[in-house]
């Protein structure tokens, strides 16, 4: 039984994942339920420029030549999602929190390429899913801790400086940190 979800929070990957597929990502929480988790890193830009991926889906592409897509995780890399603003809603939207949505609807790629897309936004390819208690059992063993999510390190902050952003957030500098944490 989960106590609380855990949608709309940030995973900050601890450094004993230093090595893992995972080390020094951040994670949005899009859902979390009794039958599991799936989440989107946000601070994993993967080179592929906004623009070229508009043009795979032959949309128009009036955006920022300088925004790029992220890595959204190792599930289904070939899949786009886009977690947004609520100013703008497909009918493929699904409400993450109060204020956000994602998409993972052409529509909404078409939007943002014509200049009338939500105001913020991350474009992602895959995600990162968990299964039923497996997120709550790397929680226990210290390789997350989790952090309230904002607009500014969602959208606003950098990439490179999105994890430091996080955990100053809590009150640490991971700069300081062990990666052999363990129970006392």
């Amino acid at each position: 039984v989960i106590s609380s979800s855990l949608q709309h929070q940030l995973l900050l990957a601890m450094p004993n994942q230093m090595g893992t597929y995972f080390g020094n990502t951040l994670t949005y929480i899009c859902d979390h339920n009794e039958q599991g988790t799936l989440g989107l890193m946000i601070n994993r830009p993967t080179g592929l420029a906004l623009t070229e991926l508009l043009k795979q889906f032959d949309c128009s592409t009036n955006v920022d030549a300088d925004l790029v897509v992220v890595e959204g995780g190792p599930v289904q890399q070939e899949r786009g999602f886009v977690l947004h603003s609520a100013d703008v809603q497909t009918s493929g939207s699904m409400p993450v929190g109060n204020e956000l949505l994602l998409t993972a609807s052409r529509d909404i790629l078409e939007l943002i390429g014509t200049g009338n897309g939500p105001e913020h936004y991350i474009v992602a390819l895959g995600y990162a899913g968990w299964g039923e208690g497996q997120l709550e059992s790397e929680l226990a063993d210290n390789a997350w801790l989790t952090v309230p999510a904002t607009k500014e390190i969602l959208f606003d902050t950098p990439f490179p400086k999105r994890v430091d952003s996080a955990a100053k957030s809590l009150g640490i500098n991971f700069q300081l940190m062990s990666p052999h944490l363990g129970h006392a």
